[in-house]
């Protein structure tokens, strides 16, 4: 028996490896192996008030705690029953483009693009060719300020509260914000011909299922209350009350995050399950750079959600440049918040945090405050799916050697882009 052991993955948050195990010239064994300890995400918030509740539950992550604050508010509200104002809407939808700006522009250009290159790390590749760094930085410094000005402050947003916001921006941010994304759009060209230089990854093609956000208006990360699910041409649609058909976790021996099956089947999210999901997104600037980057789909390789990210940031830029025009179109309202009125209820929130779709669910009582919650979130959805494609990968190499698998299967990992602390969490079965 042959075995070779990933013992820490490295330019990913949290802590993972892998093991591949031959018996012989057969794969025996491919394991995703997650030993961070519980989060203990659900517990934390057991009896707290709802708007306590997106506060403390943004402090899972420091990238998407965006994405955590406005999906907790999204179940919160859905849960009493709140409607919020077109301009909430707006601005919720701006501060989850400002994230995903953030998030993709440091997974691709300081965190991915070193793999292809060779280099052991961001810091490496800046001393030898520094333009991907200094690209992923501008970006990356932009979306923080999104986040800012709309939410408050780059991390862990305190401006947006259950049934809207605090304070809204002033016109005055919002056209400095605008101005800032037409330069960051001159960027848009560069970012398309560097990722299309790099060395073509093209050693795991496997049939994937996929799954995203159905929202409303086909180009969203927050709207939408149904998830689409595709796999080998057959679509089925999932409303986000019976979001567990599909996040179904079951434990697995090897490894602290539980494995979710649609089907039977794993499934993927993130970039490219969005863009196969929804290819109707793919007009003028986006579908010059998915066919420049050589996108196809359905997609059978997981490493095209590297190029996956680069055609949504290239989105990303010109929707939030969009949301801020209708926003000073309509005028920019100092309006308060929708009142929220508790009641003993269970409310869902799902949306499509960078990496990939992210799960809210509260059940309150009567005084509004958590009896129960449950947190799913994207690499805990992708855990399976991770596994299947590592599998794949050392099925199709014709090597055996170590170095060579090693390399593959940490590519494919971090293409994912996971947080793997974030994939572990508690959920009490009764």
């Amino acid at each position: 028996m042959k075995t070779v052991v990933i013992e820490h993955l490295a330019r990913v948050e949290g802590h993972g490896g892998i093991t591949v195990e031959w018996d012989g010239n057969a794969v025996a064994a491919v394991r995703f192996d997650v030993f961070e300890g519980p989060r203990l995400l659900e517990p934390l918030v057991r009896g707290k008030r709802f708007d306590d509740v997106a506060p403390i539950l943004s402090r899972i992550c420091s990238i998407c705690s965006t994405a955590h604050t406005l999906t907790s508010l999204k179940a919160t509200e859905n849960a009493f029953d709140v409607r919020v104002s077109r301009q909430t809407e707006l601005l919720r939808e701006l501060l989850f483009r400002g994230e995903s700006i953030e998030s993709h522009a440091l997974h691709l250009f300081l965190l991915a693009v070193p793999d292809y290159l060779t280099c052991p790390s961001a810091i490496a590749l800046a001393a030898t060719k520094p333009e991907p760094v200094l690209l992923g930085l501008r970006l990356k410094k932009l979306g923080n300020s999104i986040q800012e000005a709309v939410g408050g402050r780059a991390i862990h947003p305190v401006n947006a509260v259950p049934g809207g916001f605090g304070k809204a921006p002033s016109a005055g941010q919002l056209l400095e914000l605008r101005r800032a994304l037409i330069e960051a759009a001159a960027d848009s060209g560069s970012m398309v011909d560097l990722i299309a230089s790099l060395p073509k990854a093209d050693f795991c093609h496997c049939h994937t299922a996929y799954a995203a956000l159905d929202s409303e208006s086909q180009n969203g990360y927050y709207a939408g209350d149904r998830v689409a699910i595709a796999s080998n041409g057959d679509s089925s649609q999932v409303p986000a009350a019976e979001y567990r058909t599909f996040t179904n976790e079951e434990s697995v021996p090897h490894s602290h995050a539980r494995h979710s099956r649609f089907q039977g089947k794993p499934f993927m999210v993130g970039a490219l399950a969005r863009l196969s999901i929804h290819p109707e997104r793919l007009t003028g600037k986006l579908a010059a750079a998915a066919d420049r980057l050589d996108l196809r789909f359905p997609a059978d390789n997981p490493m095209d959600n590297n190029p996956a990210q680069a055609v949504e940031l290239i989105g990303d830029l010109e929707h939030a440049a969009q949301i801020i025009d209708q926003l000073l179109r309509d005028g920019i309202a100092d309006e308060l918040p929708v009142e929220v009125r508790p009641r003993a209820a269970t409310g869902t929130g799902i949306t499509e945090a960078p990496r990939g779709l992210l799960i809210h669910s509260y059940t309150y009582d009567a005084e509004g405050r958590i009896v129960s919650a449950d947190v799913i979130t994207p690499t805990a959805l992708n855990a399976a799916s991770m596994e299947l494609h590592f599998r794949c990968a050392v099925e199709q190499s014709a090597e055996r050697e170590e170095a060579a698998i090693t390399r593959r299967l940490e590519m494919i990992a971090r293409a994912y882009d996971p947080c793997i602390s974030c994939s572990v969490h508690l959920v009490r079965r009764r």
